[in-house]
């Protein structure tokens, strides 16, 4: 009994992913935000935040003019530091995380805040949303606010 060989199949290998396309994080996002001297303020936001961003933090809802505020008031307070991402989860468009951001303030006091943050990106890579709540680790209870201070 003869058998035939089956006629070979064509195997294809797959297709190699499409390149990366950009999408932020918050590590690079604060970095650019507080801890890189020296980069424009506006420039920072838009690299890193949609024309329609708003953002909660520990219950307060801002709009990307009020964050812009925030982040402006928060360059003026803040000498230098640190993130450090704990914890980190994509899946879509959303993102999670955890991280401990650490301040050093102008007049020399630290800060170490815990923060756990859900966001949602737009199309671009951006954040669009981000819904926050922090914990302060360490540091004066005035600074309890630092998440959310003008």
């Amino acid at each position: 009994m003869d058998i035939a060989a089956a006629p070979a199949t064509p195997v294809t290998a797959p297709a190699a992913p499409a390149p990366a396309a950009f999408r932020t994080d918050i590590a690079g996002a604060l970095t650019d935000l507080l801890f890189t001297p020296g980069l424009d303020l506006d420039e920072a936001v838009d690299r890193h935040f949609a024309p329609d961003y708003r953002q909660r933090t520990d219950g307060r809802w801002d709009d990307r003019a009020a964050f812009l505020t925030h982040i402006a008031h928060l360059r003026s307070v803040v000498a230098g530091g640190s993130v450090t991402v704990l914890d980190e989860l994509s899946d879509g468009d959303r993102y999670a995380d955890r991280h401990v951001v650490e301040v050093t303030k102008t007049d020399g006091s630290t800060v170490r805040m815990e923060v756990y943050l859900f966001a949602e990106f737009a199309p671009d890579g951006r954040f669009r949303r981000i819904e926050e709540t922090t914990l302060l680790l360490a540091g004066d209870e005035a600074d309890r606010d630092l998440g959310s201070a003008r």
